[in-house]
C-alpha cells in the first residue's frame, strides 16, 4: 500500500533538486488504469497536453492552475477537476498532485461530467 503524503513529500524533494523543477512516479498501473503523483516547484509547469480517455486531478499539496483553452482553473490542497480538454499545468506554489487517468474506454463508453468540471 503506497502513503500518499509521504510519495507526495518524496516528489516534491525531487523536484526541488531537480534542473526543471518537476519530478513524477507513477504508483498504480492497472490495465488502463493509471495513478501518478507529480511534484511541481512554484513557477513550473508541464507544457499543453491532450487528455487521457478520463482523468482527475487531485491537489495534495499547494496550489496549481490549469491552463488552455478554456481559461485558467486554480485549484488548492484538496480540490479536484477532472480535465478533459488539452490543458497544461503550472504551480503557482510548491505543489503536489495525484493525477488518476484511464488510458482507453470502451466504445460506446464516455464519462458525463462536463470539461474541466471542479469538485470539491
Amino acid at each position: 500500500m503506497d502513503d500518499l503524503d509521504a510519495l507526495a513529500r518524496q516528489q516534491l524533494d525531487e523536484a526541488r533538486a531537480s534542473a526543471h523543477g518537476r519530478s513524477a512516479r507513477l504508483f498504480l498501473r492497472d490495465g488502463p488504469l493509471r495513478q501518478t503523483v507529480i511534484a511541481l516547484v512554484a513557477g513550473a509547469e508541464l507544457d499543453e497536453h491532450n487528455a487521457p480517455p478520463a482523468a482527475s486531478l487531485q491537489v495534495l499539496h499547494g496550489r496549481v492552475r490549469l491552463t488552455g483553452a478554456g481559461g485558467g482553473l486554480e485549484l488548492t490542497t484538496g480540490q479536484v477537476a477532472d480535465p478533459r480538454e488539452r490543458h497544461g499545468l503550472l504551480a503557482v506554489e510548491d505543489s503536489a498532485v495525484l493525477l488518476t487517468a484511464v488510458t482507453e474506454i470502451a466504445a460506446g463508453a464516455r464519462p458525463t461530467a462536463s470539461a474541466g468540471t471542479m469538485r470539491d
